[in-house]
Formats: structure tokens, C-alpha cells, sequence
């Protein structure tokens, strides 16, 4: 998995990764490629798949000219055009879906996914993922109504989080009627202060999707809520690459007119500045995120160190914890339904991760750990 990498393919999937995140970027210097003929075009490759950046690395290989294995380089165009497809029929889903719930007066926001998108050169080329629809209590519960009879499945409902997912024509839609992240009091505290800047002093922006207005989180909201969420996988069951990319995206696209004071005021109260640190490290160094743009950057060894451990944990697990399955949870495997067994192998490896995060961030760790493990036995309790 990705401790097994050789060097030479990571360098030049970083490099790639690079290339392609910031190809709309003037004066950039993506580093050059090692030489080309040492780089395992498979290990890449399966690596932009792990971390759901199949399209930024093409973009990558565009920039260079380079020529991966022609079969490889065929493939690869293959899975992006057909990651065009699924972006532009789930655009399509999305204004469908949008004024459905207009027609019955219900009003929602669009989160993560397909809004993010629009801070990429190429949109279509994000690897897409879920319908996130952020809601007052009024609208989630009327949403909730409207969207459970048409749906084909629908998952169990977080009713202390008002959190509800099902799947409608293939697409997995999210209701969200707070966007907790489960770490502390003091992080949940900040996001109910962005949800009241969102739903009662209107603090959103929009996306013409074809005809139909989409309205998404201000930059200032989506900033943290991005951030938070990026902590929630990362402190939780595994942080991808695309995720990082998409916070970087979002943070360059609105570099002009974000409001640090009230960015840094925010960060200081939910008490993440040492992670923001440590990923705005990881994100200059290791993504070439211009530094001028990333706030509160500083190139003090310190928050070098701790993005080094950043992007080794990143590389193990995959996007979404990708690379986290064993043959004891394999879903063919008879074993995996045994549900003592999976909770306990569960339990383990959260506190695996605390070890390996503590490292990182060791005060914060075990300030989230609690809030972790209690979320983890809620959802036991749950049968989940």
C-alpha cells in the first residue's frame, strides 16, 4: 500500500499533482519531473486513484508532455472522460434536485462537491462524490419529507445531527441540518456561528449551474467548514489528497477577498490554529500552493516537520481511508459480518490513529480522541 511507493513515483506524482492544480496559475514553478524514464507509471497512476486525483494528474501529464505506457495513457483519458460524464449528469441531477425543492418553497445550500468544483480550472475534471444540501431546521425537516418517497435507498438518520442520506437515480444525496464535525465543543460552537452567518445574515454566494442558481456557503463560511471537514476525516477515518486540494482551490480562487481577521478569529476560538499551520505547510510544500495565498503560512521547521507526517499518513490510508481494508473486513469475507469482531478492529484502529496523530498534534489529539471514540460507540449502539 502507500508505505510500498517507490521514491522516484512520488516525486513525480507530487510533481504532477502540482503541475495540474495550478495550471491556471502565472510564474508558478511546479518543479520539473525527475528523469521520466525512472518513474513507475503504474505506481503513479495508482496512486491518483487512491487519492481520487486521477484528473489533476492528467492535467499534470499534459503540462509536461510526458508519455506514460500508451495502454496506461489510454486508460487513463478513458476514466477522465468518463469522470466528465458523471460531473456533468450529476450538474444535471443537481438544478433537478435544486428546483424541486424551490417548487415547494424549500431552500437549501449546496456544500462541498460540485461547488468546490468551480474553483478548479477544470471543473469536470474533479473526481465527484456526494449531493451535500446544508438546511435550517424548517427545510431539513420539509426536504426530508419531499426527497425520502422518491429515493431508491435510504440510510439510517442521525436525529441529534439532523443528518439523513439516500441514494436518488444513483446519485447519493446528503441532507445536513448542522455540519458538526464530532471533535470537540469548542469546534461545534464555531460552526453553529457559521450556520446563523449562513441562514440569518445571508452570508452565501452562488453558482450558475445551466439555468438554475445554486447558492453555496460565503468564502469566509466555507473556508472553515471545508478546514473542519478536512479534520473530521483526517482525525477520523482518513484524509485524501483531493480533499486537501479542494480547501487549497478554494482558498486561491478567493485569496483577494477573504477576511483574515475574522478568518484567524475564528480558527484561534475553535483552537485549530496549529492544524491550520501544519496543513498550510503541507499545502505550500508538497501541492506548491502559492504561499502569499495561504494564510498563516510559515515556513518554520517546525510546521514542515509535522507536514511530512502529514503527507506519510495521507499516502498510507488513501482517500477515505482507501487503503484501510484488511481480509479480516473485506466485505466477501464471512468474517467481516461477525459484529463484535468489526467493532473491535474499529475501536483498534482509532486508537492506532491516536498514536500516529498525537505525533502531529498531540495536545489536539487528546482533546478529540473522547468525542472520537464516543462517536464511534454511538454508531456501534446504532448497529452501523
Amino acid at each position: 500500500m502507500g508505505l510500498n511507493w517507490h521514491e522516484s513515483s512520488i516525486n513525480a506524482f507530487f510533481a504532477l499533482v502540482r503541475a495540474g492544480l495550478w495550471a491556471d496559475v502565472e510564474s508558478t514553478d511546479f518543479q520539473n519531473l525527475e528523469s521520466v524514464d525512472s518513474v513507475d507509471w503504474g505506481e503513479v497512476y495508482q496512486l491518483s486513484e487512491e487519492q481520487s486525483v486521477v484528473g489533476l494528474v492528467l492535467a499534470g501529464i499534459e503540462h509536461y508532455n510526458v508519455k506514460p505506457p500508451q495502454g496506461l495513457l489510454l486508460q487513463w483519458i478513458g476514466e477522465v472522460q468518463i469522470l466528465e460524464q458523471r460531473n456533468l449528469a450529476m450538474n444535471k441531477f443537481i438544478s433537478g434536485l435544486i428546483e424541486k425543492l424551490r417548487h415547494q418553497d424549500v431552500y437549501t445550500i449546496l456544500v462541498k462537491g460540485q461547488g468546490i468544483a468551480q474553483c478548479y480550472e477544470r471543473p469536470l475534471w474533479r473526481c465527484c462524490g456526494d449531493v451535500d444540501l446544508f438546511l435550517n431546521e424548517d427545510n431539513y425537516n420539509r426536504a426530508n419529507e419531499l426527497l425520502v418517497p422518491i429515493a431508491s435507498e435510504v440510510e439510517k438518520e442521525y436525529v441529534r445531527e439532523m443528518h439523513l442520506g439516500m441514494t436518488i437515480n444513483s446519485f447519493v444525496v446528503e441532507l445536513h441540518g448542522t455540519l458538526y464535525s464530532g471533535l470537540s465543543s469548542k469546534i461545534e460552537k464555531g460552526l453553529d456561528e457559521i450556520k446563523r452567518a449562513i441562514f440569518f445574515e445571508g452570508r452565501v454566494r452562488s453558482w450558475m449551474n445551466g439555468n438554475t442558481q445554486v447558492f453555496l456557503p460565503s468564502a469566509d463560511e466555507d473556508v472553515i467548514y471545508v478546514f473542519t471537514h478536512m479534520l473530521q476525516h483526517f482525525f477520523k477515518e482518513g484524509l485524501g489528497l483531493r480533499q486537501v486540494c479542494d480547501w487549497c482551490r478554494l482558498l486561491w480562487t478567493y485569496k483577494d477577498s477573504l477576511n483574515r481577521v475574522l478568518l484567524e478569529s475564528r480558527i484561534r476560538k475553535m483552537g485549530l490554529m496549529s492544524e491550520w499551520r501544519a496543513f498550510a505547510a503541507f499545502a505550500v510544500d508538497y501541492l506548491g500552493m502559492p504561499s502569499e495565498a495561504m494564510p498563516f503560512y510559515s515556513a518554520d521547521e517546525k510546521w514542515k516537520r509535522k507536514a511530512d507526517k502529514i503527507c506519510a499518513f495521507i499516502l498510507e490510508v488513501g482517500n477515505m481511508g482507501h487503503n484501510r481494508g484488511s481480509w479480516l473486513m473485506d466485505h466477501d469475507s464471512w468474517f467481516s459480518r461477525l459484529y463484535v469482531v468489526s467493532k473491535v478492529y474499529s475501536m483498534g484502529r482509532r486508537c492506532g490513529d491516536l498514536i500516529r496523530h498525537a505525533r502531529i498534534f498531540p495536545l489536539d489529539s487528546l482533546r478529540f480522541f473522547p468525542y472520537v471514540m464516543y462517536n464511534g460507540i454511538r454508531s456501534a449502539v446504532r448497529g452501523e
